[in-house]
């Protein structure tokens, strides 16, 4: 490509070494598309006849169809997939491929190719999480006012809905689309005709490809557009965080899944046994989210490092976030493709779950809030509470078992309406709050989750 200004040939190794073919190849759709566009724009000031550009598109959509049949032929040795398609049309349309890269250079094409890549993989991503959230609303409609432990600290804390419990989750989900939206229009410019670093040499009009393509609009600076790679930085950081929200669900699996907790029956179709120990069923697919998790993260701060130093504008440095975006990419599509169906295969034992959340002194909160309600200070009101979770602790009894008498001799305000105050459905239903577990607001939750998600069908 560079043959007019170099004597020498590029030694043969280093020629293998920095070659992105081997991994770019997967860009030949956005590549296409981009030609495509960027032929478009180039037959507006008469490089192109119609009849020319007609020729090209054909030839483009050929190569595509190719790629999308698998039935690539790959001869030479070609540097990357921008060099690729273009020998491939020499091929096919002769000396009239070559003028397609007038006043363009790939610095913009790559720039061009990984947004198309990045905006694709992020509308995938969209897709997926929203099946993951209907899987986690069904879920938790089923499960209807069962109830569960919360926890802190990984302590018993206080009953909770196992509802409420899901509902989290689609909470952390809907986070994730809102970064995933936010960073797709932020990157939705197009940077075509930005040339290799100070524009491009024809006076093109920008907004031909930009519409063509499905952008907003062109990039407004040259040097920024070819060397930007925030873009790739803010998908790899949101499919990292959602990989951490599908690592804690995982987590919580995992943890009640097993003989001490016993809360949740593991899907035989997501799991595997012991080589050794026949009795076992391990909890494969929830331990390989908590690992490919890392690789998400691992992914967004090579990124970082990556791009952290690099003077303006396009660096060779570049090519290496392509496989990173790629990882992350793939990764996070394998997880959230299988996370639906994993958690629609789900089976809690609500029985287990319920004699859980009624031991422990769960309702501990509300019999201070009863305090409160009867005048007592609250930090009084958790004073005499604790006295009276030590008290059953000293005759292995719950709250609800201690007499009136016992506790009216830690407190004059307690009385006989105390014990209705503190049973499984009233601990519950004190939270009654926007975002609570009680009951009625868990139920609003769960219809307004619904409703979103009808929405946005």
């Amino acid at each position: 490509m560079w043959s007019g200004r170099f004597r020498e040939p590029l030694d043969k190794q280093f020629e293998r070494w920095q070659a992105s073919f081997p991994f770019d190849w997967r860009l030949l759709p956005q590549e296409v598309a981009a030609s495509k566009a960027y032929a478009r724009m180039i037959a507006g000031v008469g490089i192109l006849t119609l009849a020319e550009l007609s020729k090209i598109e054909v030839a483009l959509d050929t190569l595509a169809a190719r790629f999308k049949e698998k039935t690539i032929a790959v001869s030479g040795a070609p540097e990357d997939v921008h060099h690729y398609v273009e020998l491939e049309l020499a091929k096919e349309i002769g000396d009239l491929a070559l003028k397609l890269h007038t006043g363009r250079s790939r610095n913009e094409q790559i720039a061009t190719d990984m947004r198309l890549f990045v905006r694709d993989a992020i509308d995938r991503v969209m897709n997926d999480l929203k099946e993951w959230t209907k899987a986690l609303v069904e879920l938790a409609e089923s499960a209807g006012e069962a109830i569960m432990p919360s926890y802190t600290h990984l302590q018993r804390a206080e009953p909770v809905l196992v509802a409420h419990w899901l509902l989290a989750y689609v909470a952390m989900i809907e986070r994730d689309v809102s970064r995933l939206t936010d960073a797709r229009k932020r990157m939705n410019l197009c940077p075509l005709g930005s040339g290799a670093v100070a524009g491009a040499t024809l006076k093109l009009d920008r907004t031909i490809a930009a519409r063509a393509l499905g952008f907003d609009g062109p990039t407004p600076n040259s040097m920024d557009a070819t060397s930007d790679r925030d873009f790739l930085l803010e998908f790899t950081q949101a499919a990292a965080t959602t990989g951490l929200h599908a690592s804690r669900f995982a987590e919580e699996i995992t943890l009640y899944s097993t003989a001490e907790f016993g809360f949740v029956e593991l899907p035989e179709a997501f799991s595997t046994g012991s080589s050794a120990m026949p009795q076992k069923k391990n909890p494969d697919f929830t331990e390989l989210v908590r690992g490919k998790s890392a690789r998400l993260v691992g992914a967004q701060t090579a990124l970082a490092m990556l791009i952290k130093g690099l003077p303006l504008a396009y660096n060779k440095d570049l090519q290496e976030g392509q496989e990173q975006v790629f990882d992350a990419a793939d990764t996070l599509a394998g997880m959230l493709h299988l996370l639906p169906k994993f958690t629609a295969a789900l089976k809690f034992n609500y029985a287990r779950m319920k004699a859980a959340a009624t031991s422990g002194y769960l309702n501990a909160m509300a019999a201070a809030t009863y305090l409160s309600n009867k005048g007592v200070p609250f930090r009084k009101a958790h004073e005499i509470v604790g006295q009276a979770v030590r008290l059953g602790l000293e005759s292995s009894r719950e709250l609800n078992d201690l007499k009136l008498e016992e506790l009216r001799g830690l407190s004059e305000a307690f009385a006989e309406d105390f014990f209705a105050a503190i049973t499984l459905e009233a601990t519950l239903d004190c939270h009654d709050v926007a975002g609570g577990t009680a009951r009625t607001r868990v139920a609003e939750a769960l219809a307004a989750a619904r409703k979103r998600l009808g929405e946005n069908n």
